[in-house]
């Protein structure tokens, strides 16, 4: 049975810091070079999405997970995402923005770029600084994991 969430994002979008709070570790927080299992997710490089050459191995590695995170940093509203990217995945794609406590003016960027990605919404706006979003965002996964284990 696939446990896992997989957390995608660009660099510096809070992968490894929500990676931890998923998992209720400590893991030092350094540049992700490689797939890093949790156990709960599945933390991703951000080079992962920055390459396009890079895109097989996260559809590959996404094989294993239950559940996508797609990262928006709204500090940093990047475009890495190709339109429509969320549906190469064949589990659900969830969107969160990051940051919610810097760049409130890139709010409607962030979500937009979620749209463009092919996320539908509910959309997680997340402060990994003083979690704020981030319990609503822990119920949501929790009941998404109880319904696909009873499916």
């Amino acid at each position: 049975m696939k446990k896992r969430i997989m957390i995608v994002g660009p660099t510096q979008s809070g992968k490894s810091t929500l990676a931890n709070i998923l998992n209720a570790a400590v893991r030092p927080l350094k540049k992700t070079q490689d797939v890093i299992y949790g156990q709960n997710t599945i933390d991703t490089p951000g080079s992962y999405i920055e390459n396009p050459s890079m895109y097989r191995y996260l559809i590959a590695t996404a094989q294993t997970a239950y559940l996508v995170l797609m990262l928006v940093d709204q500090a940093r509203p990047i475009e890495v995402y190709p339109p429509g990217f969320a549906k190469t995945f064949t589990c659900p794609v969830i969107g969160v923005i990051t940051k919610l406590d810097l760049a409130p003016e890139n709010a409607r960027l962030a979500i937009e770029q979620l749209k463009r990605i092919g996320i539908v919404e509910p959309y997680f706006q997340i402060s990994l600084k003083d979690n704020t979003g981030v319990g609503d965002l822990k119920d949501y996964l929790t009941r998404k994991k109880e319904s696909s284990q009873s499916n």
